[in-house]
């Protein structure tokens, strides 16, 4: 047996083979979807399956083609081998599929958020779907025709493939159009097209020609209840938390079973708003959106990066603003106002270990800053929260109440249960983190005379095995429910809630109302007594309970 033989094939051959593996190999998911979206398994539909296989191999095959020369079609096939196999790794791990916000969430994310990600079954399905046909590929001795017989040959393969497709298409378009028309999520589940369609739209809007940042209420001022006759001279200080990860159906406070929520159910005068969707399935879309002045619909990236939003509003009302993160940035959002990034561990700090930050760190110092304070003051804390798929990273370990635990990133090896357990104790550190926040402006309202409120939501929720989906950042056209329903929940105290007019049992009541990231923009600006344009009162959850708007 020689060994070092070398296996011969012609190229156009080898193409329409290549074309075959890839159509089978890598798309899984694609398969189970498409089986499912066309009535599920029937013998009477197989028709229709060998049809549209027929049809994706001729496509790729077509465009397979168009590279097919000497010098390109071998440095093309390994890269898509290598590429599509840990695209259908991540597809089939965590049931996601991919869309340009996802090529910004890994773009966007940091380091120790993407190793969390790697395992060896990972790495074994790169070797097997990726290595092994890239060397097979490599090792390959392809024969191609003349250059001028090649051309014909390569034109006439390129037509007919298009040809058959199209053909075979018309045969089954009146099972395929319906499927395809309603099941739109089949394009972000096809790899390695989804790919390609994924970066291409990520590049169009990172690349588009930079714009001026277009202001956006300038005319925001104080409004009369900060001038009215007996108004308090008190500071106010307001904190935003943005939750990470967090879903609304695992706090207790929503109903659920497990006591999720033990510190802040005990906490007086708290508002939980149970029915919240968010603007987004990822961060580097919501936390942008929540903060913008567009809301869902009208939101796209390129407005957010072109105009001011909320922050700025509030900067140029006369707040002192500041952002603190214990995430992987603000996402543009706090460009313009104060920042401090509180996620590097620093050694001997007891809210951090060798490799991250615990959500605690966000409040160091926070009496000082705000005892310190000479202007009225938002301040932005960026949580860690539930950032998957390694929860039990996320809490110290005086927080793992909810036993067994799942300690690894490959989900696949744990039980439902123990995944569950790990998440829920994420969602219990936050409770104490909110709670603690909370203690801490209760505090500088009796020891700095300061005027405080607290507002909690989280930027999107996360699949934990539901219809066999982990983590987050689905398409939002076909984004579970898990992934959308998000916690928000309000606390003022007294004295703000009596300066600004506000009717505590008017907002408890509301809590139980739907709601969404839209309204956050509108309701800060309306809790804050902001006056300004840009202020849309319809979108303004205070807007009801307030004597003074």
């Amino acid at each position: 047996m020689n060994l070092k033989a070398q296996p011969r094939i012609n190229a156009p051959l080898f193409t329409l083979l290549a074309s075959a593996f890839l159509v089978l190999a890598y798309n899984v998911n694609f398969w189970r979807a498409f089986v499912q979206a066309t009535g599920g398994i029937k013998l009477s539909n197989l028709p229709v399956y060998a049809g549209s296989f027929l049809v994706l191999v001729c496509v790729f095959n077509a465009f397979l083609t168009i590279v097919s020369f000497r010098p390109l079609i071998k440095p093309v096939l390994i890269f898509l081998f290598l590429a599509t196999s840990a695209l259908s790794y991540f597809m089939s791990q965590y049931g996601i599929g991919i869309d340009a916000s996802m090529v910004q969430n890994v773009v966007e994310t940091d380091v120790r958020e993407a190793g969390e990600l790697f395992s060896w079954k990972m790495l074994l399905t790169i070797a097997l779907l990726g290595v092994l046909p890239s060397l097979l590929v490599w090792r390959t001795d392809l024969r191609f025709a003349s250059i001028g017989k090649g051309l014909l040959i390569k034109g006439g393969i390129f037509c007919l493939s298009l040809l058959a497709a199209g053909a075979l298409l018309l045969l089954l378009f009146k099972t395929l159009a319906p499927a395809v028309r309603e099941h739109r999520e089949l394009r972000f589940l096809l790899t390695p097209t989804n790919m390609f369609q994924a970066t291409h739209g990520y590049l169009k809007r990172k690349l588009a020609v930079p714009t001026v940042v277009a202001s956006l209420g300038t005319d925001a001022k104080k409004g009369m209840l900060w001038s009215a006759a007996g108004a308090s001279a008190r500071r106010t200080v307001t904190v935003i938390v943005v939750g990470e990860t967090a879903r609304a159906m695992n706090f207790s406070l929503n109903g659920y079973a497990r006591e999720t929520n033990p510190q802040l159910a005990r906490q007086a005068g708290l508002v939980n708003f149970q029915d919240v969707s968010s603007c987004g399935t990822a961060t580097a879309i919501s936390v942008p959106c929540v903060f913008s002045a567009f809301g869902r619909e009208d939101y796209s990236a390129d407005k957010a990066r072109n105009q001011e939003g909320l922050l700025d509003v509030l900067k140029h009302a006369g707040f002192d603003v500041l952002w603190r993160d214990n995430n992987s940035g603000c996402k543009g959002v706090c460009d313009r106002v104060r920042y401090e990034d509180l996620s590097q561990p620093v050694a001997g700090d007891p809210f951090c270990n060798d490799e991250e930050c615990y959500d605690e760190r966000l409040l160091q110092n926070l009496p000082q800053i705000i005892r310190d304070a000479k202007k009225d003051m938002v301040i932005v804390l960026h949580q860690k929260g539930s950032h998957g798929p390694a929860y039990w990273k996320r809490y110290p370990k005086e927080f793992a109440k909810f036993t067994p635990i799942c300690q690894t990133n490959e989900l696949e090896q744990c039980s439902r249960e123990s995944i569950m357990a790990a998440y829920d104790n994420t969602i219990l550190y936050t409770d104490h983190v909110l709670n603690k926040t909370i203690e801490v402006l209760k505090a500088a309202g009796a020891d700095s005379g300061v005027d405080t409120s607290l507002l909690y939501f989280s930027d999107h929720g996360e699949s934990l095995g539901e219809k066999n989906m982990y983590l987050h950042g689905a398409p939002y056209i076909i984004s579970p429910i898990e992934q959308r329903h998000v916690p928000m929940m309000l606390w003022l105290s007294d004295s703000f809630r009596s300066r600004f007019h506000i009717d505590g049992a008017c907002l408890a009541a509301r809590g139980r109302q739907e709601f969404s990231h839209d309204n956050v923009f509108h309701s800060t600006l309306g809790m804050l007594n902001v006056s300004t344009a840009v202020y849309n009162p319809k979108l303004d959850l205070f807007h009801a309970c307030s004597s003074g708007t």
